[in-house]
C-alpha cells in the first residue's frame, strides 16, 4: 500500500476514535456554549488530546502513523521534540514505534508570543528549556497534538533553538513541525512565512471532518463546516 493510501486509512481510523472517545468535543454533544481558544477565537468544537495516554492502543497507532509520516515526508529527521504537555506522549510513541530519539520541552507558563518569550528568557537561569540529549548536526522536528494559527509553535521553535545554543551546539537544523491535527485556520501559511514545513496527519477541514460526517448529526456537521470555512461569522 502506498503511503498516501495508508495515511488516509490511518487518519480516518484515528479521527473517528478520537471523536468516539470524547477527545474531539462539539458544542452540540458536549458543551452548548462552545469554547474560546487560546488564540482568542470562539469555536463550536474543541480538541483535547491530553487523555491519549489512557488509550494505549490508540496512542500506539498514532505513534506509528506520525512516525511514518515524518519518515516519508520530512526526510532526514533524526530527533523528535514533543511539546509539553500533549505532544510529549505522542513523541514518546513515535520514538518507541520507529526507534527515533526524542526529547521534550518544558512548559512555559504565561508566555503567549515570541516577544514575551525573548523578554523572559533570562529568568529561567540554569533551568533547561528542553529535556533530552542533542548533538551537533541533529535535524529536529517539533511534534504536537494540533495547530490552529501556528503562533505557539513559533515560541516552541525559539525555545528549542535557545536551548541548543546554550549547550554550545552547532549545525542544528530545525525547520519542521508535525502535528496530529491541523485545524486548517491559517497555520500552513504562517509556517511558510517563517520558512517552516508543517506536516499534519489529519487536516481537519478537508479530511477529518468529512471522515466524521457519518458519526455526527447533520446540524453538528454543518455548523462546524461553516465555522471552518468562515470563523468570523461565528465571532461575537
Amino acid at each position: 500500500m502506498s503511503w498516501k493510501l495508508e495515511k488516509e486509512r490511518l487518519g480516518k481510523e484515528i479521527v473517528c476514535s478520537l471523536y468516539e472517545k470524547g477527545m474531539i468535543k462539539t458544542w452540540y454533544r458536549d458543551k452548548p456554549e462552545g469554547w474560546v481558544l487560546i488564540s482568542g477565537i470562539w469555536s463550536p468544537f474543541y480538541i483535547q488530546l491530553r487523555l491519549l495516554s489512557s488509550y494505549p492502543e490508540l496512542l500506539k497507532k498514532i505513534g506509528y502513523a506520525m512516525g511514518k509520516m515524518i519518515k516519508e515526508e520530512a526526510q532526514g529527521v533524526n530527533k523528535v521534540v514533543g511539546v509539553a504537555m500533549a505532544g510529549l506522549p505522542i513523541a514518546t510513541a513515535i520514538a518507541l514505534s520507529h526507534e527515533i530519539s526524542s526529547a521534550f520541552t518544558r512548559k512555559l507558563e504565561g508566555i503567549r508570543s515570541l516577544e514575551e518569550f525573548r523578554a523572559s528568557i533570562g529568568k529561567y537561569g540554569e533551568h533547561t528549556l528542553v529535556e533530552g540529549d542533542f548533538k551537533n548536526g541533529d535535524r529536529i522536528i517539533i511534534v504536537d497534538d494540533l495547530v490552529t494559527r501556528f503562533d505557539s509553535k513559533l515560541i516552541v521553535i525559539e525555545q528549542v533553538k535557545s536551548e541548543v545554543e546554550s549547550r554550545g551546539l552547532s549545525n542544528i537544523i530545525l525547520r519542521d513541525v508535525a502535528v496530529l491535527i491541523d485545524r486548517e485556520q491559517g497555520a500552513c501559511q504562517r509556517a511558510k512565512e517563517y520558512g517552516i514545513s508543517l506536516y499534519s496527519l489529519i487536516p481537519f477541514e478537508t479530511k477529518g471532518l468529512p471522515w466524521l460526517k457519518e458519526k455526527m448529526s447533520s446540524q453538528e456537521y454543518q455548523v462546524i463546516m461553516e465555522y471552518l470555512e468562515n470563523p468570523d461569522k461565528y465571532q461575537k
